[in-house]
C-alpha cells in the first residue's frame, strides 16, 4: 500500500494532538504515585468510561473479531459478547464497592480483605503474575496485531514495527501517568472509531461486495445469524451455551473480570465518586458491546468475499511474512481499498487504538510492580519522586519484555484462548469474596494454583497429540478449580475477625454473607439494595443487547425484528432512568 504526503500528514497531526496531553500533564503525574497511577481520584464518569472503551479497543480487537467471523460466522462473537453479563454485574454490584475501598491498586485489596502471610503472598504473587506475565502476554498480542497491520500497509518487518511502537509508548506512558492516559484515550477513541467506520464504508464499495444489499445476498445465511445453528449441537454448545452458562462468571479475563479488576478497577478507583465509577462503567459496557462491533463485523464479512481463502491474501500481498498470514490478517488486508486521506486516517486510528491500549497496560502493570512489589517488599518509605522514577524505568522494561514475547505468538485468537484457559474457574471466587466473609487468601492461592495446573495439563496433552476441545477443557477446569477453592474456604484458616470487621466498616457490602461480621461491629445493614442491583443488572444487559442486536437487525434489512429490539431498548432505557437515581441516593446515604 502506498501512502501519500497527505496520509502521512494526517498521521503526524494525530500523533501530535494525542501526545499533547502527556506533555501538559507530565508535571502533575510526577507529583505522586496517586497522581501517576490513579489520577488523584478525581476523574469524571465520562472520561473514565471513554478511557475504558479506548483501552479495550486496540489493534488486535478488529483482528480477533475478523478471525471469529471468518471461522464460524457472526454468532462466534458470543465468545466475548457473553462477557457483557460480567461487565453489567461490575456496574451494579461492584463499582461502588471498589471506589469505597480507596486502594491505590486493586491488588492492595488483598491486605484490607485478608489477613496474615497468605494475604501478603497473594498480593505480591499476583502483582508479578498479572503485572508481568499476564500483562506481557496481552501486550504481545496487541503488538502482533500491530506488526501484521504494519507489514500489510507499510511493508515493515516485525522488528521495525516493534521498535517504533516501543519508543512511542514508553515515551508517552512513562511521562504522562494515568491523567495523560485518560485524556489521550478520549482523543484517540474518536480517531480510532472514525477509522473503523471508514474501513467499513469503503469495504462495502468493493465490486465483489456491492454494498450492504450485495453483501447480505452473497454471504451464506448461516454466517450472518446472530445465534448459531442449533442443528449443530457441538457448535451451539461451544459458541453460545458454554459462554452464557459457564464462561462469563467463571473465567478471569483482563477487561472482563468477574467483580471487576485490572485496568477496569484502576479506572473505577480513579473516579471522583462512587456514582462516577458506576456511570463510567455503565457507559463503557454500552460502547464496548453495542457501539463498536458492527463496523468490524462488516469488514470481516466483506473480507470473506474479497479474500475467501488465506491464499488470496498471500497472493495479493506477496511481500508479507507467510508466518503472519491467518484469518485475523484479513482485516488489515481490507484496508488496501481506502482512498488517499482515509488511508492516513485509518493508520492514525489504528495507531491511536494501539497506543491507548499499550499505554494503559504499561501504567497498570507498572502500578502493580512498583506499588505492590517494590514499595511493599523492597523499599518502603522512599519519596514519591523515587517511586515515580522507578515506575518510569519499569514501564520501559515491560515494553521490552512484551516486544520479545511478540515473536512467540501466532494470532490474537491464540492469546485470547490462552488467557481464558489460565483463568478458568477463578471467576466465582472474585464475585463472592466481596459478599461472603468465609472466602480467604488461601482460597485465592488454591484457585490460582489449581487453575494453572489444569491449564498446563491440557497444554501438555495438546503437545502430545491429545487435543481436548476448548469448551470441554473450560468446563473441566472450572469444575475442578471451583471444588478446590470452596473446599479450601471451609478447611483452611479463616481470615482474622478484626480484619473482617475493618473491611466491613470500610466497604459496607450488603447481603447475608456478612451477617455475623455485621453483628459484631454493631453497624446497621448496608444501604445498598441487592434486589435493586439485580434489577439494574437485568435492565442493563437488556439495554445493551437490544442496541447490539437491534442495530444488526436493521443492517440486515430485517425491520420487524429490529422493531422488537427497539422496543426492548426503549423499555430497558426507561427502567434504567428510573432506578439509577435510587441507586445513587443509596450510595450517598
Amino acid at each position: 500500500m502506498t501512502l501519500t504526503s497527505l496520509d502521512w500528514l494526517i498521521v503526524l497531526v494525530s500523533i501530535a494532538v494525542s501526545f499533547l496531553p502527556a506533555v501538559i500533564l507530565a508535571k502533575r503525574a510526577s507529583s505522586s504515585t496517586a497522581e501517576f497511577f490513579t489520577s488523584g481520584r478525581s476523574a469524571p464518569w465520562w472520561l473514565v468510561g471513554v478511557s475504558m472503551v479506548a483501552t479495550t479497543f486496540s489493534t488486535d480487537t478488529p483482528n480477533l473479531v475478523t478471525n471469529l467471523v471468518r471461522e464460524k460466522g457472526v454468532a462466534n462473537n458470543w465468545a466475548w459478547w457473553s462477557f457483557l453479563l460480567t461487565g453489567m454485574m461490575t456496574v451494579f454490584f461492584y463499582a461502588r464497592l471498589w471506589r469505597r475501598s480507596n486502594v491505590l491498586t486493586d491488588l492492595e485489596f488483598y491486605e484490607i480483605r485478608y489477613s496474615g502471610r497468605a494475604a501478603t503472598f497473594v498480593r505480591g504473587f499476583r502483582a508479578v503474575y498479572l503485572g508481568l506475565f499476564f500483562n506481557c502476554v496481552i501486550m504481545a498480542s496487541v503488538n502482533l496485531a500491530a506488526a501484521k497491520i504494519a507489514n500489510v500497509m507499510l511493508g515493515w518487518p516485525m522488528w521495525q514495527t516493534l521498535l517504533v511502537c516501543a519508543v512511542l509508548n514508553v515515551a508517552f506512558a512513562a511521562t504522562s501517568g494515568l491523567w495523560g492516559v485518560l485524556v489521550t484515550d478520549f482523543i484517540q477513541f474518536g480517531i480510532a472509531m472514525s477509522g473503523a467506520f471508514a474501513a467499513a464504508y469503503f469495504s462495502l464499495q468493493q465490486p465483489e461486495v456491492g454494498g450492504l444489499a450485495g453483501l447480505f445476498s452473497k454471504i451464506p445465511p448461516q454466517t450472518l445469524h446472530l445465534l448459531p445453528d442449533f442443528s449443530d449441537w457441538g457448535l451451539t454448545l461451544s459458541v453460545l451455551i458454554i459462554p452464557l452458562t459457564v464462561q462469563w462468571w467463571s473465567v478471569w479475563y483482563p477487561g472482563a473480570e468477574p467483580g471487576g479488576g485490572s485496568y477496569i478497577a484502576q479506572r473505577m478507583l480513579a473516579s471522583k465518586s462512587e456514582n462516577d465509577a458506576l456511570a463510567g462503567t455503565l457507559f463503557f459496557n454500552f460502547a464496548h458491546y453495542a457501539l463498536r462491533p458492527w463496523p468490524w463485523i462488516i469488514v470481516a464479512l466483506c473480507s470473506m468475499l474479497v479474500f475467501p481463502q488465506l491464499s488470496d491474501i498471500a497472493r495479493t500481498f506477496p511481500y508479507v511474512d507467510p508466518k503472519l498470514i491467518g484469518h485475523d490478517m484479513a482485516y488489515p488486508a481490507m484496508l488496501k481499498f481506502l482512498p488517499v486521506g482515509f488511508m492516513g486516517l485509518m493508520i492514525a486510528g489504528m495507531l491511536a487504538a494501539y497506543v491507548s491500549t499499550i499505554s494503559t497496560h504499561l501504567n497498570w502493570g507498572t502500578s502493580y510492580l512498583v506499588h505492590d512489589v517494590y514499595r511493599r517488599f523492597v523499599r518502603h518509605g522512599a519519596s514519591e519522586a523515587h517511586y515515580v522514577m522507578v515506575g518510569r524505568l519499569v514501564t520501559a522494561l515491560l515494553m521490552v519484555l512484551a516486544a520479545g514475547l511478540t515473536f512467540v505468538l501466532d494470532s490474537a485468537r491464540q492469546s485470547f484462548e490462552l488467557l481464558m484457559s489460565i483463568g478458568a474457574g477463578t471467576g466465582l471466587l472474585y464475585l463472592l469474596r466481596w459478599f461472603w466473609w468465609r472466602v480467604s487468601a488461601w482460597c485465592e492461592i488454591a484457585a490460582m494454583v489449581t487453575s494453572f495446573i489444569v491449564a498446563f495439563a491440557f497444554f501438555i496433552a495438546g503437545k502430545a497429540g491429545v487435543n481436548v476441545p476448548s469448551h470441554i477443557s473450560l468446563i473441566i477446569g472450572v469444575a475442578i478449580t471451583t471444588v478446590v477453592w470452596i473446599t479450601t474456604a471451609y478447611l483452611a484458616p479463616a481470615t482474622d475477625a478484626s480484619k473482617l470487621e475493618s473491611f466491613y466498616r470500610l466497604v459496607r457490602p450488603a447481603g447475608p454473607g456478612w451477617n455475623d461480621v455485621r453483628a459484631r461491629t454493631g453497624l446497621p445493614p448496608s444501604t445498598d439494595s441487592l434486589p435493586m442491583s439485580m434489577l439494574g443488572w437485568i435492565l442493563g444487559c437488556a439495554f445493551v443487547y437490544a442496541a447490539l442486536f437491534g442495530a444488526g437487525s436493521f443492517l440486515y434489512g430485517n425491520t420487524a425484528q429490529g422493531m422488537v429490539w427497539l422496543a426492548v431498548f426503549v423499555v430497558s432505557t426507561i427502567g434504567l432512568v428510573r432506578i439509577l437515581p435510587r441507586i445513587w441516593r443509596s450510595s450517598e446515604s
